[in-house]
């Protein structure tokens, strides 16, 4: 998988490097490449945003960079995500259904957000004929200064489920937010009684059977608890 992102802060995207992602970018699993949305900027000052038509407080991020940035990224089988408040709530599917995707190319936007015409112009037919895809996709219901953060929360969402990337591939099969929907059930580890708090017994008992029908009694019990 190939993980574009277009950004005014290339610094945000250090921990790519780190943990997962950096062994999956080292073994050839999934490569980055982060853009200079400044870089980009055409005017003296390299201003990237300006105030909005109609009036209104704060500026919005210039269409023809954004332009001038994205064009050369948007090659046939893309996915581009547009970081917005008002987009998609981001979820384990949408991970799963991103995961299948070849090239992923993040748009992170600042201030007001990202002039609508960048969103309709990749959106257009000339596009989507070529088979690139535009997703304008929210991490939650809250407003943060940036598209970096949520980007990389999606980024780490999605290229966990890429083969390879976990070492025990089963783990994903038992976590939270599996195709069954339940959350995963609670964990432990040495030693059996840690501040006068027990060990579930069940999980002492060496009874596999029984331990797998506790623990899928206990994820139910933690989504219904959730509902």
């Amino acid at each position: 998988m190939k993980i574009d992102a277009v950004t005014i802060f290339p610094d945000y995207f250090a921990p790519l490097q780190l943990s997962l992602l950096g062994k999956a970018s080292s073994a050839g699993i999934v490569s980055f490449g982060i853009h200079d949305l400044r870089s980009f900027a055409t005017n003296n000052h390299h201003a990237v945003d300006d105030t909005p038509y109609g009036g209104g407080a704060g500026m919005v991020m210039l269409p023809e960079i954004w332009g001038l940035a994205l064009d050369p990224l948007m090659v046939d089988d893309t996915d581009l995500i547009i970081l917005t408040p008002a987009g998609k709530r981001f979820d384990q599917p949408m991970a799963v259904e991103l995961s299948k995707a070849p090239h992923l190319v993040f748009a992170c936007g600042r201030y007001e957000g990202i002039d609508d015409r960048v969103r309709a112009h990749y959106s257009s037919h000339q596009y989507s004929s070529r088979n690139i895809r535009v997703h304008e996709v929210s991490i939650g219901d809250y407003v943060l200064g940036g598209g970096e953060v949520a980007s990389l929360v999606m980024i780490e969402a999605i290229t966990r489920l890429l083969p390879g990337v976990l070492g025990n591939p089963d783990s994903l099969s038992e976590e939270s937010h599996n195709e069954q929907g339940y959350l995963e059930y609670p964990n432990y580890t040495k030693p059996a009684v840690w501040r006068d708090i027990q060990v579930p017994e069940i999980l002492l008992s060496g009874n596999h059977g029984e331990i797998a029908k506790w623990r899928v009694a206990q994820a139910k019990k933690r989504a219904a608890d959730n509902l």
